[in-house]
């Protein structure tokens, strides 16, 4: 714009001034326009480019205003520069800052336009400008970005070294990304990545916000938002009994504020409802066991373990199901007393534990025969009870008594005892199930011995008749494994000799009536009788059996076989159709240190009779 001489000196350097204002006016747009951050969306910068539009048409109509104004040449320089000073005051002290038409800034330009170094004009300026700044702090805290924008480029264009005006700038850009940051939490949020994947959540950015600004109050309300919707999440999970997933979203709603009280609330409530779910379960799974519906058990049991906090008792309930299942809702270690459809009750019966044993003898066991291999695993997986003793005489004598039964020894009217004066074992008529291994007759509570695998068989029978259950003899793995109860070892004990008395064997310490000891026997070791002892006369085994180590040998279900080559693997008898020999199991009063090993095993036809050989009996369940 061109300006004739107007007048004076001091007149025409107002003109050029003015002149040079208003080219540097024109620049303003691009103040502004640096100021905006880099990485803003397209949306926002097409605001932004809209904003500086506005802001060069108000710089230049304020220009056009300062280019319009001419001199009064009735005034002199000085007292026009006061009255611009005076005016550019009352406009500050009314608010009036940008107008266009008596603003401070138009009017304090003015008067650096005659006088830039004048001091009021200065002071003044720097009110005007700090107002300007202080509006634009208020609309950046308010989140009006933009107007705080058009605020800061304004107090730069006018003070551009200003320390408050740069720092609005600086946080204007700050607050930009800011927004940015907050505007990307929500869209993790919307993808469902609230807390995880850890570098890339909304939490994240969250705490990325509040590191640089702890008391920032959007990222603080997102941290209570997102704690809250996971909360609410936990908590849906858990009514819809899915409280592992409850269990993962209270952890990641506790991993937000750690210590929030709203958490610890919820979990309380949760482990509430966790309790009142698995207490309706237990009463169910024992209504169900109690029932006979042991799938229906099964079923409920494994709810209960993603359901209670108490993993015991799940064990428990698992521990009492397989008790009905094996054992009639008895347990490894009772005592069974089932009774006689006759009269007085059948032999004391412990349950056995069911497992997995290894059968046989390894091949560099000492004393091993060929027969007792090769060695494999066995696993029993139906429950059963073995009798607690050895058959008594007063047992057999009740079934004796009540079928009238004629035993093998009473039918060939001989049977095999021990000869005290030749000190071996010879035939001698008239000995029966009623006498001893001397031939005299046997006290109650002796096993009975004289009987044949057809006399034992016979027993069992009558018992299964008389109680209603499943009485028979041991198969040869359940008859093993019984006595080896839970050990590996050559005895039962150990595997070297006895250091204490463990059962009725053969000892170098034994005497008989007539002081006759054992050629081959335990060294160092005396139990205090020569024959059978009666039942439970020493320490029971660890399933809680009687003379399982010694006193009389049994007989066993199965058919005698020389190896374990194809035997069955579950604990179930090897029988073969009119087998003509039988498995005889366990030691004996008499039997050689050698025999006395868990693998030990003979074969004895099923009319035998023994001195050494007695009954013992299995239940099944």
């Amino acid at each position: 714009m061109q300006f004739s001489l107007l007048g004076a000196g001091g007149r025409w350097l107002a003109v050029v001034a003015i002149t040079m204002t208003f080219g540097a006016l024109q620049d303003a747009g691009a103040t502004v326009q640096d100021t905006a951050p880099p990485g803003r969306e397209a949306g926002a910068q097409r605001g932004e480019e809209g904003e500086d539009r506005r802001l060069r048409r108000r710089l230049v109509d304020a220009t056009a205003q300062e280019a319009e104004w001419a001199p009064d040449l009735r005034m002199s320089p000085a007292e026009e520069l006061r009255e611009l000073v005076q005016r550019g005051d009352q406009a500050v002290a009314a608010g009036r800052i940008e107008e266009a038409d008596g603003g401070a800034l138009v009017l304090y330009s003015r008067a650096l336009a005659i006088d830039a170094n004048h001091a009021g004009a200065n002071a003044g300026m720097d009110r005007a400008v700090a107002m300007l700044v202080q509006r634009g702090e208020s609309a950046l805290a308010a989140g009006r970005f933009d107007e705080a924008a058009r605020l800061s480029a304004v107090a730069n264009r006018y003070r551009p070294q200003a320390p408050a005006a740069r720092a609005l700038a600086s946080k204007i850009a700050a607050g930009r990304e800011m927004a940015q940051q907050l505007s990307e939490a929500q869209r993790h949020i919307a993808a469902g990545r609230l807390v995880e994947p850890a570098n890339n959540s909304a939490l994240q950015i969250y705490r990325d916000i509040l590191a640089r600004e702890p008391g920032n109050a959007a990222a603080q309300e997102g941290l209570r938002a997102l704690e809250e919707a996971l909360v609410a999440r936990a908590q849906a999970a858990a009514e819809a009994g899915n409280y592992a997933e409850a269990d993962r979203l209270l952890a990641q709603a506790a991993s937000v504020q750690p210590g929030s009280e709203r958490v610890q609330n919820a979990g309380a409530q949760i482990v509430e409802l966790r309790q009142r779910r698995a207490q309706g379960l237990e009463h169910d799974i024992v209504i169900a066991i109690e029932g006979g519906q042991y799938e229906q058990a099964e079923a409920l049991i494994a709810q209960l373990g993603q359901v209670t906090l108490q993993e015991r008792r799940v064990e428990e309930l698992r521990t009492q199901l397989d008790n009905a299942r094996n054992y009639a809702s008895h347990k490894p270690g009772d005592v069974i007393r089932d009774p006689i459809a006759s009269g007085g009750h059948g032999p004391d019966m412990v349950v056995i534990p069911l497992g997995t044993f290894e059968m046989g003898s390894p091949n560099n066991e000492r004393g091993r025969q060929a027969n007792e291999g090769p060695r494999f695993t066995v696993r029993l997986t139906r429950g059963f009870a073995m009798s607690r003793t050895e058959i008594t005489v007063g047992q057999f004598r009740q079934f004796i008594n009540a079928t009238g039964y004629v035993t093998t020894a009473q039918q060939t009217g001989r049977a095999t005892v021990y000869d005290e004066s030749t000190g071996t074992l010879t035939e001698k008529s008239g000995v029966t199930w009623q006498d001893d291994h001397l031939g005299r007759r046997a006290r109650p509570e002796m096993p009975v011995i004289h009987v044949s695998w057809n006399d034992a068989k016979a027993y069992v029978d009558w018992l299964s008749r008389e109680t209603g259950k499943r009485y028979r003899l041991p198969t040869e793995a359940e008859y093993e494994y019984a006595l080896r109860a839970g050990s590996t070892t050559r005895f039962p004990w150990g595997d070297g000799n006895p250091d204490r008395v463990v059962g009725n064997l053969t000892g170098d310490k034994d005497r008989s009536e007539t002081r006759r000891n054992w050629s081959n026997a335990f060294p160092n070791y005396d139990d205090g009788h020569w024959g059978p002892a009666p039942v439970g006369s020493f320490e029971p085994n660890p399933f809680g059996l009687y003379d399982m180590i010694g006193n009389v040998s049994a007989w066993v279900e199965d058919c005698w076989h020389d190896s374990y080559q194809r035997a069955p693997t579950d604990g179930s008898a090897w029988v073969n159709p009119g087998c003509p020999t039988r498995v005889v199991r366990g030691a004996s009063w008499a039997s050689a240190p050698e025999q006395v090993r868990s693998a030990f095993r003979i074969a004895a036809p099923p009319q035998t009779t023994n001195p050494r050989l007695g009954i013992r009996v299995v239940r099944e369940f």
